[in-house]
Protein backbone atom coordinates (compact mmCIF):
# COMPACT_ATOMS: atom_id res chain seq x y z
CA UNK A 1 0.00 0.00 0.00
CA UNK A 2 1.41 3.36 -1.19
CA UNK A 3 2.12 5.91 1.77
CA UNK A 4 -0.17 9.30 1.49
CA UNK A 5 1.25 11.18 4.59
CA UNK A 6 4.71 12.14 2.57
CA UNK A 7 1.97 13.71 -0.15
CA UNK A 8 -0.43 15.26 2.44
CA UNK A 9 1.87 16.50 6.02
CA UNK A 10 2.62 19.96 4.14
CA UNK A 11 -0.28 21.92 3.99
CA UNK A 12 -2.07 25.30 4.03
CA UNK A 13 -4.80 24.22 5.77
CA UNK A 14 -6.10 27.01 8.37
CA UNK A 15 -5.76 26.29 11.84
CA UNK A 16 -8.76 24.76 13.49
CA UNK A 17 -9.84 24.53 17.72
CA UNK A 18 -11.67 22.00 19.28
CA UNK A 19 -14.36 24.02 21.03
CA UNK A 20 -16.03 21.48 23.34
CA UNK A 21 -16.04 18.04 24.07
CA UNK A 22 -19.79 16.25 23.10
CA UNK A 23 -18.57 12.98 20.87
CA UNK A 24 -16.44 10.11 21.72
CA UNK A 25 -15.73 7.94 18.50
CA UNK A 26 -14.10 5.04 19.29
CA UNK A 27 -12.12 2.39 16.56
CA UNK A 28 -12.87 -1.26 18.35
CA UNK A 29 -10.44 -2.61 15.56
CA UNK A 30 -9.38 -2.62 12.21
CA UNK A 31 -11.45 -6.30 11.37
CA UNK A 32 -14.01 -6.55 9.22
CA UNK A 33 -15.77 -9.39 7.19
CA UNK A 34 -15.16 -6.86 4.41
CA UNK A 35 -12.42 -5.38 2.39
CA UNK A 36 -13.81 -2.37 0.67
CA UNK A 37 -12.04 -0.47 -2.29
CA UNK A 38 -12.76 2.95 -0.36
CA UNK A 39 -11.94 2.30 3.18
CA UNK A 40 -10.10 4.76 4.47
CA UNK A 41 -9.29 2.21 7.65
CA UNK A 42 -7.67 -0.34 5.32
CA UNK A 43 -9.56 -3.07 7.33
CA UNK A 44 -10.22 -6.58 6.11
CA UNK A 45 -10.70 -10.16 7.29
CA UNK A 46 -7.25 -10.56 7.59
CA UNK A 47 -6.53 -7.53 10.53
CA UNK A 48 -6.37 -8.79 13.71
CA UNK A 49 -6.04 -5.52 15.88
CA UNK A 50 -8.99 -4.80 18.59
CA UNK A 51 -9.71 -3.31 21.66
CA UNK A 52 -9.19 -5.36 24.75
CA UNK A 53 -11.63 -5.03 28.03
CA UNK A 54 -9.57 -2.68 30.18
CA UNK A 55 -9.72 -0.21 27.22
CA UNK A 56 -13.27 -0.95 27.02
CA UNK A 57 -13.55 -0.33 30.67
CA UNK A 58 -11.82 3.25 30.11
CA UNK A 59 -14.13 3.90 27.76
CA UNK A 60 -17.13 4.20 29.81
CA UNK A 61 -15.08 5.89 32.38
CA UNK A 62 -14.48 8.62 30.55
CA UNK A 63 -17.81 8.92 29.38
CA UNK A 64 -19.26 9.15 32.42
CA UNK A 65 -16.62 11.25 34.12
CA UNK A 66 -16.75 14.02 30.90
CA UNK A 67 -20.99 13.80 30.58
CA UNK A 68 -20.28 13.29 26.98
CA UNK A 69 -22.90 12.86 25.09
CA UNK A 70 -22.85 10.31 22.38
CA UNK A 71 -20.51 7.00 21.73
CA UNK A 72 -20.34 6.35 17.79
CA UNK A 73 -18.22 2.72 17.54
CA UNK A 74 -17.10 2.52 14.37
CA UNK A 75 -14.30 0.07 13.04
CA UNK A 76 -13.58 -2.96 10.64
CA UNK A 77 -16.51 -3.87 11.76
CA UNK A 78 -17.16 -3.01 15.75
CA UNK A 79 -19.34 -5.29 16.17
CA UNK A 80 -16.45 -8.56 15.90
CA UNK A 81 -15.12 -7.15 18.46
CA UNK A 82 -15.62 -9.05 22.15
CA UNK A 83 -16.49 -5.99 23.99
CA UNK A 84 -19.23 -4.46 21.93
CA UNK A 85 -21.69 -5.79 23.27
CA UNK A 86 -20.75 -4.68 27.09
CA UNK A 87 -19.29 -1.68 25.87
CA UNK A 88 -22.92 -0.77 24.21
CA UNK A 89 -25.01 -1.40 27.38
CA UNK A 90 -22.82 0.37 29.64
CA UNK A 91 -23.03 3.27 27.59
CA UNK A 92 -26.45 2.94 27.41
CA UNK A 93 -27.26 3.02 31.18
CA UNK A 94 -25.18 5.92 31.63
CA UNK A 95 -27.67 7.70 29.25
CA UNK A 96 -25.08 8.15 26.33
CA UNK A 97 -26.48 8.02 22.91
CA UNK A 98 -24.98 4.90 20.78
CA UNK A 99 -24.02 5.08 17.18
CA UNK A 100 -22.99 2.16 15.46
CA UNK A 101 -21.19 2.29 12.28
CA UNK A 102 -22.60 -0.72 10.67
CA UNK A 103 -21.95 -2.16 6.98
CA UNK A 104 -25.13 -4.39 7.34
CA UNK A 105 -23.70 -7.83 5.92
CA UNK A 106 -22.21 -8.07 9.16
CA UNK A 107 -25.62 -9.16 10.65
CA UNK A 108 -25.34 -12.63 8.81
CA UNK A 109 -21.82 -13.01 10.24
CA UNK A 110 -22.03 -16.37 12.42
CA UNK A 111 -22.56 -15.17 15.85
CA UNK A 112 -24.42 -12.24 14.92
CA UNK A 113 -27.76 -13.92 14.35
CA UNK A 114 -29.27 -11.81 17.13
CA UNK A 115 -27.14 -8.25 16.91
CA UNK A 116 -30.27 -6.50 14.91
CA UNK A 117 -32.57 -7.52 17.73
CA UNK A 118 -29.94 -6.33 20.03
CA UNK A 119 -29.10 -2.96 18.92
CA UNK A 120 -32.98 -2.44 18.70
CA UNK A 121 -34.05 -3.13 22.80
CA UNK A 122 -30.31 -1.16 23.43
CA UNK A 123 -32.07 2.00 21.15
CA UNK A 124 -28.49 2.31 18.89
CA UNK A 125 -28.57 4.44 16.20
CA UNK A 126 -27.54 2.88 13.33
CA UNK A 127 -25.50 4.01 10.41
CA UNK A 128 -25.18 1.72 7.63
CA UNK A 129 -23.09 1.57 4.56
CA UNK A 130 -24.55 1.05 1.39
CA UNK A 131 -22.55 2.97 -1.23
CA UNK A 132 -25.61 3.33 -3.60
CA UNK A 133 -28.94 1.87 -4.66
CA UNK A 134 -27.50 -0.04 -7.58
CA UNK A 135 -26.45 -3.47 -7.02
CA UNK A 136 -23.62 -3.41 -9.58
CA UNK A 137 -21.90 -0.23 -7.99
CA UNK A 138 -22.45 -1.81 -4.29
CA UNK A 139 -20.73 -5.39 -5.26
CA UNK A 140 -18.04 -2.96 -7.30
CA UNK A 141 -17.18 -1.28 -4.50
CA UNK A 142 -18.04 -3.80 -1.66
CA UNK A 143 -17.66 -7.54 -3.05
CA UNK A 144 -19.93 -9.63 -5.28
CA UNK A 145 -23.28 -10.36 -3.07
CA UNK A 146 -22.79 -7.68 -1.04
CA UNK A 147 -25.90 -5.80 -1.73
CA UNK A 148 -28.01 -8.63 -1.74
CA UNK A 149 -27.17 -9.04 1.93
CA UNK A 150 -27.35 -5.44 2.80
CA UNK A 151 -31.05 -5.03 0.94
CA UNK A 152 -32.05 -8.00 3.79
CA UNK A 153 -30.54 -6.55 6.93
CA UNK A 154 -32.25 -3.29 5.85
CA UNK A 155 -35.49 -5.57 5.73
CA UNK A 156 -34.72 -6.84 9.25
CA UNK A 157 -33.63 -3.25 10.76
CA UNK A 158 -37.20 -2.29 9.54
CA UNK A 159 -39.04 -5.17 10.67
CA UNK A 160 -37.62 -4.45 14.18
CA UNK A 161 -39.04 -0.45 13.84
CA UNK A 162 -35.51 1.16 12.60
CA UNK A 163 -36.34 3.78 10.23
CA UNK A 164 -39.92 4.01 10.15
CA UNK A 165 -40.42 6.32 13.07
CA UNK A 166 -40.39 4.13 16.52
CA UNK A 167 -37.73 6.10 17.87
CA UNK A 168 -35.06 3.47 16.03
CA UNK A 169 -32.71 5.85 13.83
CA UNK A 170 -31.64 4.08 10.98
CA UNK A 171 -29.05 6.18 8.59
CA UNK A 172 -27.60 5.25 5.44
CA UNK A 173 -24.46 6.75 4.52
CA UNK A 174 -23.02 7.19 0.28
CA UNK A 175 -19.80 7.36 -1.00
CA UNK A 176 -18.44 7.94 -4.59
CA UNK A 177 -17.23 5.57 -6.59
CA UNK A 178 -13.76 7.17 -7.82
CA UNK A 179 -11.92 10.64 -7.16
CA UNK A 180 -15.25 12.89 -6.87
CA UNK A 181 -16.88 14.61 -4.87
CA UNK A 182 -20.39 12.81 -3.81
CA UNK A 183 -23.79 14.90 -5.31
CA UNK A 184 -26.08 17.41 -2.98
CA UNK A 185 -26.95 15.20 0.25
CA UNK A 186 -30.49 16.13 0.06
CA UNK A 187 -31.40 15.19 -3.69
CA UNK A 188 -29.72 12.12 -3.52
CA UNK A 189 -31.34 11.37 -0.23
CA UNK A 190 -34.53 11.93 -2.41
CA UNK A 191 -33.42 9.45 -4.92
CA UNK A 192 -32.20 6.65 -1.89
CA UNK A 193 -35.56 6.88 -0.27
CA UNK A 194 -38.12 6.37 -3.73
CA UNK A 195 -35.60 3.48 -5.14
CA UNK A 196 -35.24 1.73 -2.15
CA UNK A 197 -39.41 1.85 -1.13
CA UNK A 198 -40.60 1.55 -4.46
CA UNK A 199 -37.78 -1.90 -5.18
CA UNK A 200 -37.61 -3.28 -2.04
CA UNK A 201 -40.11 -1.68 0.65
CA UNK A 202 -37.21 -0.23 2.72
CA UNK A 203 -37.53 2.92 4.43
CA UNK A 204 -34.65 4.73 6.92
CA UNK A 205 -34.29 8.06 8.62
CA UNK A 206 -31.55 10.29 6.17
CA UNK A 207 -28.62 9.77 3.68
CA UNK A 208 -25.27 11.11 4.65
CA UNK A 209 -23.24 11.57 1.91
CA UNK A 210 -19.09 11.50 2.37
CA UNK A 211 -16.34 12.58 0.58
CA UNK A 212 -13.45 9.76 -0.03
CA UNK A 213 -10.01 10.66 1.94
CA UNK A 214 -7.06 10.38 -0.18
CA UNK A 215 -5.99 7.78 2.43
CA UNK A 216 -5.29 4.07 3.32
CA UNK A 217 -6.76 2.18 0.59
CA UNK A 218 -8.44 4.92 -1.42
CA UNK A 219 -5.57 7.25 -1.21
CA UNK A 220 -2.65 4.31 -2.44
CA UNK A 221 -5.40 3.38 -5.28
CA UNK A 222 -5.09 6.75 -6.34
CA UNK A 223 -1.52 6.99 -6.40
CA UNK A 224 -1.55 3.96 -8.33
CA UNK A 225 -3.41 5.51 -10.61
CA UNK A 226 -1.66 8.63 -11.10
CA UNK A 227 -4.94 10.16 -9.35
CA UNK A 228 -3.99 11.69 -6.27
CA UNK A 229 -2.65 15.25 -7.15
CA UNK A 230 -5.96 15.39 -9.69
CA UNK A 231 -8.16 14.64 -7.06
CA UNK A 232 -6.33 16.53 -4.20
CA UNK A 233 -6.59 19.22 -6.81
CA UNK A 234 -10.41 18.98 -6.56
CA UNK A 235 -10.21 19.21 -3.04
CA UNK A 236 -8.63 22.44 -2.65
CA UNK A 237 -10.75 23.95 -5.56
CA UNK A 238 -13.56 23.20 -3.95
CA UNK A 239 -12.87 24.55 -0.54
CA UNK A 240 -15.23 26.08 1.22
CA UNK A 241 -14.36 28.51 4.21
CA UNK A 242 -17.87 28.55 5.99
CA UNK A 243 -17.49 24.59 6.38
CA UNK A 244 -14.81 25.34 8.70
CA UNK A 245 -17.45 26.07 11.93
CA UNK A 246 -18.90 22.72 11.81
CA UNK A 247 -16.35 20.01 10.91
CA UNK A 248 -16.79 17.38 13.28
CA UNK A 249 -13.15 17.85 14.98
CA UNK A 250 -14.28 20.64 16.96
CA UNK A 251 -16.52 18.57 18.89
CA UNK A 252 -15.08 15.34 18.67
CA UNK A 253 -12.44 13.23 20.14
CA UNK A 254 -10.84 9.90 18.16
CA UNK A 255 -9.60 7.18 19.70
CA UNK A 256 -7.66 3.91 18.17
CA UNK A 257 -7.88 0.27 19.50
CA UNK A 258 -5.19 0.97 22.21
CA UNK A 259 -6.77 3.87 23.77
CA UNK A 260 -4.66 6.55 22.03
CA UNK A 261 -6.25 10.08 21.05
CA UNK A 262 -6.50 11.82 17.91
CA UNK A 263 -8.35 14.91 16.53
CA UNK A 264 -10.33 12.84 13.96
CA UNK A 265 -10.63 8.92 12.38
CA UNK A 266 -8.67 10.10 9.98
CA UNK A 267 -6.18 11.40 11.48
CA UNK A 268 -5.55 8.24 13.56
CA UNK A 269 -5.28 6.21 9.64
CA UNK A 270 -2.23 8.75 9.38
CA UNK A 271 0.17 8.04 12.68
CA UNK A 272 -1.63 11.75 13.68
CA UNK A 273 -1.89 11.46 17.53
CA UNK A 274 -3.74 14.42 19.39
CA UNK A 275 -0.85 16.65 21.24
CA UNK A 276 -0.92 18.60 24.11
CA UNK A 277 2.03 21.14 24.52
CA UNK A 278 3.99 19.21 22.65
CA UNK A 279 3.56 16.20 23.91
CA UNK A 280 3.77 12.90 22.16
CA UNK A 281 -0.06 11.60 22.46
CA UNK A 282 -2.47 11.68 24.73
CA UNK A 283 -4.54 8.60 26.30
CA UNK A 284 -7.90 7.88 27.35
CA UNK A 285 -6.52 7.82 30.72
CA UNK A 286 -5.17 11.35 30.04
CA UNK A 287 -9.10 12.48 29.45
CA UNK A 288 -9.33 11.44 32.64
CA UNK A 289 -7.22 12.88 34.55
CA UNK A 290 -8.65 16.27 33.03
CA UNK A 291 -6.46 16.78 29.86
CA UNK A 292 -8.13 18.97 26.98
CA UNK A 293 -6.42 18.35 23.93
CA UNK A 294 -7.76 22.21 22.11
CA UNK A 295 -5.45 22.78 18.88
CA UNK A 296 -6.25 20.09 16.00
CA UNK A 297 -3.81 18.75 14.02
CA UNK A 298 -3.89 19.63 10.06
CA UNK A 299 -2.83 18.49 6.97
CA UNK A 300 -3.64 18.36 3.16
CA UNK A 301 -6.66 15.78 3.74
CA UNK A 302 -8.78 18.42 6.03
CA UNK A 303 -9.68 19.56 2.53
CA UNK A 304 -11.57 16.61 1.92
CA UNK A 305 -14.08 17.48 4.93
CA UNK A 306 -14.51 20.94 3.78
CA UNK A 307 -14.71 20.81 0.12
CA UNK A 308 -18.44 21.52 -2.00
CA UNK A 309 -21.33 20.72 0.49
CA UNK A 310 -18.49 19.73 3.48
CA UNK A 311 -17.93 15.98 4.77
CA UNK A 312 -18.62 14.79 8.27
CA UNK A 313 -19.10 11.54 9.84
CA UNK A 314 -22.74 13.10 10.16
CA UNK A 315 -22.96 14.00 6.60
CA UNK A 316 -23.02 17.19 4.87
CA UNK A 317 -21.81 19.92 6.44
CA UNK A 318 -23.74 23.04 4.49
CA UNK A 319 -27.04 20.79 4.08
CA UNK A 320 -30.42 20.95 5.65
CA UNK A 321 -29.99 17.12 5.84
CA UNK A 322 -27.36 17.76 8.37
CA UNK A 323 -28.99 19.42 10.88
CA UNK A 324 -32.37 17.28 10.58
CA UNK A 325 -29.93 14.37 11.10
CA UNK A 326 -28.33 15.91 14.34
CA UNK A 327 -31.35 16.59 15.86
CA UNK A 328 -33.29 13.32 15.74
Amino acid sequence: MHPTLPLLAATDFPPLARERLDTLQVNLGYRCNQSCVHCHVGASPQRTEQMDGDTADLVLQVLAKRRIGTLDLTGGAPELNAHFRRLVAGARALGVRVIDRCNLTILFEPGQEDLAEFLAVQGVEVTASLPCYSPANVDRQRGDGVFDKSIAALQRLNALGYGRGSGLVLNLVYNPQGPSLPPPQTALEADYKRELKAHFGIEFDHLFALTNMPIQRFGSTLVSKGQFAGYMALLKRSFRADNLATVMCRSLVSVDHEGWLYDCDFNQMLGLPAQIDGAARLHLRDLLAGAWPRAIRVADHCYGCTAGQGSSCGGALADGARAAAKAA
